[in-house]
Formats: structure tokens, C-alpha cells, sequence
């Protein structure tokens, strides 16, 4: 257990988000997303799992990782197939994760498009979350040096 993080963010988890550099992407998937096969064709090379709720996951990540402020695809989710402006519950509750940092508005990706934007990332993270459309890309941002 270490001070100031999050105990669901675990030792691998905070290893692929430490070793991410700006503008690598990283997944956040619900339980039926295909995400062992995925994650073999990403950075990494292999699944994370964080067993709990997308937003939770979402909230803890967003603790110690930036968002990306220089493009307009920093944050994403995956459209629901045949209703590309539908939002469900989930997808509420991982934007207000998403806005409680002062992050974007989430754009929406057609679902093949999501799964090329999600071999092309650094990581994926599978998540305990059941709800369909609970998938969502990050962006990563840049820390920013301390003023003196």
C-alpha cells in the first residue's frame, strides 16, 4: 500500500501509466470487450485488469494520470452500434470522471474505428464493468514542470 494512491491502481497498472509517454493512448474496456486479444497488438503487449465498475477505474487512473490538452480526440468512447449519439448511464459516469478534472467532452468512435484506435494504444485496461459501451480512450497529457 503506498500513500496518496489509489488502491485499485495496481503495481502493473502504475507501471504501464508511468511508462506511457504524451500522446499514448490508453484503453479502458468493459468485461466484453475483446481485450486480451487487443492488447497483444498494443505497446504493452498484454491485458490489465482493475475488477471494478468503468468509472471507478476511470476516477482512480485520472488520479495520477494528465489528459491530453492539444488535441480534440483526448478522450473518447465507444458509440453504440446504429445510435451514434446515444449516451448510456455508463458513459455519464465516466464523463463526470472525465470532467471533474477539467477534461474534454468525450467524442464518439464507431465501433470497429475504436478497435483500430485500440490496437494502435499503449495499454489496455479490462475492467469488472458489465454494462455494454463501457469502453473508453485516454490520451495522455504532460505533467508540467514546478513553478519555483
Amino acid at each position: 500500500m503506498l500513500k496518496g494512491i489509489d488502491p485499485i491502481l495496481n503495481a502493473d497498472v502504475l507501471y504501464a501509466l508511468r511508462a506511457m509517454g504524451h500522446g499514448d493512448d490508453l484503453i479502458i474496456a468493459d468485461t466484453n470487450f475483446p481485450s486480451d486479444s487487443v492488447a497483444r497488438e498494443t505497446v504493452l503487449g498484454q491485458v490489465l485488469r482493475i475488477d471494478r465498475p468503468a468509472a471507478e477505474v476511470v476516477r482512480a487512473v485520472l488520479s495520477v494520470y494528465p489528459i491530453d490538452t492539444f488535441v480534440d480526440d483526448a478522450a473518447a468512447r465507444m458509440e453504440v452500434v446504429g445510435e451514434p449519439d446515444t449516451i448510456l448511464p455508463v458513459m455519464e459516469e465516466v464523463q463526470a470522471q472525465v470532467s471533474a478534472v477539467d477534461g474534454p467532452q468525450m467524442i464518439g468512435v464507431e465501433r470497429y474505428a475504436f478497435y483500430d484506435r485500440a490496437k494502435q494504444a499503449y495499454a489496455v485496461i479490462q475492467t469488472g464493468e458489465r454494462r455494454f459501451y463501457g469502453c473508453f480512450a485516454l490520451r495522455k497529457g504532460v505533467v508540467p514542470p514546478d513553478v519555483a
